[in-house]
């Protein structure tokens, strides 16, 4: 599509380039190499009003054109649309994510919290001693 309306583009930028070399200025412009310096180009009365709406309508086309052409070059296409409606979406995910692995953490911790210690040093140290074994005697100071 950019392509068609860059050859467009170009076809009227040359139309529009020859019909104002057409129309009679103060030196009789183009207009006087066909027919002399009357201005009976396009016919005695006519030749005025018909070159300057052939004018006009170049003219608006040709900005359109260049409005559209600048608008799809500069990335606002649609899929330069899709691609940041797919980061936004990525980014609200992530922070979704984020939160629910605050928000877990933060349930855990109150749970810990919540059930308090559950064993004294004292039962520590007994069930990190074998069973088998008995317990080693502390030295005796005398």
């Amino acid at each position: 599509m950019f392509t068609t309306l860059a050859v467009i583009y170009v076809f009227i930028c040359l139309f529009l380039i020859l019909v104002v070399l057409l129309q009679a200025g103060r030196g009789g412009g183009m207009g006087a190499a066909f027919g002399g310096s009357t201005q009976t180009v396009f016919g005695g009365a006519g030749a005025g009003n018909f070159l300057t709406k052939l004018t006009v309508a170049c003219a608006a086309l040709f900005m359109v054109l260049s409005a559209t052409l600048s608008y799809l070059s500069s990335g606002h296409g649609k899929n330069a649309l899709e691609e940041a409606a797919q980061k936004t979406q990525a980014t609200i995910d992530a922070k979704k994510k984020a939160e629910e692995k605050k928000k877990a953490a933060a349930v855990k911790q109150a749970a810990e919290e919540a059930a308090g210690p559950m064993s004294s040093p004292e039962t520590a140290a007994d069930e990190a001693a074998p069973l088998d074994e008995p317990a080693p005697e502390a030295p005796k100071t005398e």
